[in-house]
């Protein structure tokens, strides 16, 4: 196959609550590796601030900047000790939290029509890589209302237009302390190299979902 792959890895930066996302590390750990199966593949990375005007105006570069084929996106769920996989994204918007730059939604639906997207069956494949390498992750059918939510149903919609990324998945992943991502000794810092490996075997089943969709294009929707 001659065609190069485009792959976006994201994460997000820190807000409110949250002063350290290790979703900055793991980004950057995935974006080092140096694999065979990634020689065809142009892998870029990108942070977002967790504002929905930047999400808007970022995301949109990013799709027209790269084109890509698919996205991995991970967030933290700081309440949660396992990796969730999302199926999908609610139309949704928390009213009540504001973002990173102080500004709150007047509703809480992000379109004007429509209860939730999903992403699509390869959601069960991540699952499967996931579990393989030992980590603790579950599907989940709630990606909450905020920016996680947000950028998930942006990203669905992506996804629908002509030209747009074939896949998306997105991944929340639990609180690891700052240190647990600079240091490999015992405690938090295995739990946090099993979130690499992880993210690894998820990262390398988008780029083999991707390669099949090239060669497998499904008749257009649009």
């Amino acid at each position: 196959m001659n065609k190069r792959l485009s792959i976006i890895v994201t994460g997000f930066g820190p807000f409110p609550g949250a002063p350290f996302n290790p979703t900055e590390p793991l980004i950057a750990r995935l974006l080092r590796l140096r694999r065979p199966s990634l020689s065809d593949v142009d892998l870029v990375g990108h942070i977002f601030p967790v504002t929905y005007k930047d999400v808007d105006r970022e995301l949109d570069e990013m799709l027209v900047s790269h084109r890509p084929h698919a996205l991995l996106m991970f967030g933290l769920a700081s309440r949660t000790a396992h990796v969730r996989i999302e199926t999908r994204a609610r139309n949704a918007i928390t009213t009540l939290w504001p973002d990173a730059g102080r500004a709150k939604p007047r509703k809480g639906s992000i379109a004007g029509a429509g209860d939730a997207m999903t992403f699509g069956p390869h959601t069960d494949r991540l699952l499967r890589v996931a579990l393989a390498t030992g980590i603790d992750a579950r599907i989940s059918r709630d990606a909450g209302s905020y920016l996680c939510n947000y950028l998930s149903w942006r990203v669905i919609e992506a996804t629908r237009r002509s030209g747009g990324p074939r896949l998306a998945a997105f991944v929340h992943i639990p609180l690891f302390p700052r240190d647990a991502s600079r240091h490999r000794n015992a405690g938090p810092a295995v739990a946090f190299e099993a979130m690499v490996d992880a993210g690894e075997a998820m990262l390398m089943e988008m780029v083999k979902l991707a390669r099949q969709t090239i060669r497998n294009p499904a008749p257009s929707a649009h």
